[in-house]
């Protein structure tokens, strides 16, 4: 009897990845491809969906085919993820009629949100979303496009995310799953999964909304058009899927009450399993993938986006040497960090370079680098910024502690674990536990593992949970602990003080 197997494509900010397992959640095979983003203007993020988002996905797919020699018959459910709450309006044909809107990084509608704030009331707002409306929200964004691009407006004919346009490419179909759709589209669902017909009125029609489903539920089939180019079998069940966060989530084992992701990424983004709603201004909070549980989630707008920008512009010779001799700029990078005391010697980074979202919630946040002296070196420089990253994260764990969420594991995922230095720094920072999986591909692996779930191949999550097992720990080194609080505090102040200032910039 031939192996069976399961598929799962993940496409985020700067790299696609995808993934073959076995039936016992073994990875066959891998495959990645990267790409940019594009920033027209400030506060301006965007792809092209079919460039990038449609482009990746048909690549990789036909390299992971070509590469494993698996016969297409024998993968028997598939599953895609990609970066949530973005914008895009498409025609009948599933054509994009504009580039994507990005997630919270792409901050345009500011106009939109205090309009639609006094709209509507802000505890109206504060009812819907349990906290102010904020650049994650895609009714805002949909707004804008109303405003600014009637033409494209008009001929929309269904406002999709990343997700659900690769599904629909897939299958034909058009779906969100309730995960995303209810709180990235929220309010203009009804909690039953239908379109509001009230809320919608001023935003878009009803009918411009994808049909909410279940994460696991077959959204449709593999077409035709679809099978010729991704090189997958005519028929293949694919999932309805869901964000790259949700999906990253589950590869880690966040599938109960207390279990935490840290997905350390281009951004940073965080999703704790609750057994309630919690309302806070400065976090977000959703239904969760697994049945009949909640989540809290928060999501910062720069980490792997700021150390990018530090290779880029401020470690060139690293790059340059990792043409010559194939070693890592970021390997380059770190070379000499763990010297550096903690505090980079009282050296702090605010890593709102792209503004920030929580728990700041300010789109017009900018980014600080507060008491250089002659002393200092690019290397504190770097360090500094990493540790920013950090007390970034521990502001939303304070947040976490302060509404009596319970924590019993903190799951870390994402190109920043490979960096084993940095994931010390943020358990210094945090006074926590940070572990990895032993897989750690990431939401690609989560999707494989839903796709299994769509087609009942696993009957639910805690056979799931069987499979994802944990990699490194890495314990809090407790003095450290206690010197980095000194500069938490003024982490905490430095924005608050200079917020005015910022805004007038």
């Amino acid at each position: 009897m031939n192996k069976k197997f399961f598929m799962g494509i993940d496409t985020g900010t700067f790299e696609s990845k995808g993934v073959i397992i076995d039936t016992l959640g073994n990875i066959i095979t891998t495959y990645a491809v990267a790409h940019g983003i594009e920033n027209p203007r400030p506060n301006y993020f965007e792809h092209d969906a079919e460039e990038v988002w449609w482009k990746d996905f048909c690549e990789i797919s036909n390299k992971l085919v070509t590469k494993s020699g698996i016969d297409p018959e024998d993968i028997l459910a598939i599953g895609a993820s990609a970066l949530g709450a973005d914008c895009l309006p498409v025609d009948k044909e599933c054509k994009p009629l504009r580039k994507a809107i990005l997630y919270g990084i792409d901050a345009r509608a500011v106009e939109e949100m205090k309009w639609l704030t006094e709209y509507y009331g802000e505890e109206q707002i504060k009812k819907w979303y349990g906290r102010p409306l904020c650049s994650s929200d895609i009714m805002p964004k949909i707004l804008w496009i109303k405003n600014n691009e009637p033409e494209v407006y008009k001929k929309t004919y269904k406002f999709l995310t990343g997700s659900s346009y690769i599904t629909a490419k897939l299958t034909g179909n058009y779906t969100v799953d309730r995960f995303l759709g209810l709180a990235s589209f929220n309010p203009l669902y009804n909690k039953d999964g239908s379109a509001n017909e009230l809320t919608c009125k001023p935003i878009c029609r009803p009918d411009q909304l994808a049909h909410v489903m279940n994460t696991i539920d077959i959204a449709g089939y593999v077409t035709k058009r679809a099978s010729c180019e991704t090189g997958l079998k005519e028929g293949t069940p694919v999932i309805v899927g869901t964000d790259d966060s949700g999906a990253e989530a589950i590869s880690t084992g966040v599938l109960q009450p207390g279990d935490m992701m840290l997905q350390i990424g281009s951004s940073v983004y965080m999703i704790l399993c609750t057994d309630k709603l919690i309302d806070d201004d400065r976090i977000w909070r959703e239904e969760f993938i697994i049945p009949e549980t909640y989540d809290v989630s928060a999501g910062t707008n720069t980490a792997g986006t700021l150390t990018k920008w530090y290779r880029d512009n401020i470690f060139r010779e690293c790059v340059e040497l990792q043409g010559k001799s194939g070693i890592n700029a970021y390997t380059n990078m770190m070379d000499g960090i763990e010297d550096i005391e903690v505090g980079s010697e009282g050296l702090i980074t605010l890593p709102y370079f792209a503004g920030e979202r929580t728990p700041i919630n300010d789109p017009l946040a900018k980014g600080m680098i507060f008491g250089l002296t002659l002393s200092h070196n690019k290397k504190h420089l770097y360090k500094s910024a990493l540790e920013g990253v950090g007390y970034s994260i521990n502001q939303h764990f304070n947040i976490f502690e302060e509404n009596n969420i319970k924590i019993n594991k903190i799951m870390a995922v994402g190109g920043g674990t490979k960096n084993s230095i940095w994931m010390q720094i943020i358990a210094d920072i945090t006074g926590r536990a940070i572990c990895t999986s032993d897989i750690t591909i990431g939401a690609s692996f989560g999707d494989a593992l839903m796709a299994a779930m769509g087609i009942k191949y696993y009957n639910n999550f805690d056979e799931i949970s069987q499979i994802i097992k944990q990699g490194t720990c890495y314990t809090p080194n407790m003095e450290n602990h206690k010197k980095y609080k000194k500069y938490q505090k003024i982490f905490d102040e430095l924005y608050k003080i200079n917020k005015d200032l910022m805004h007038k910039l």
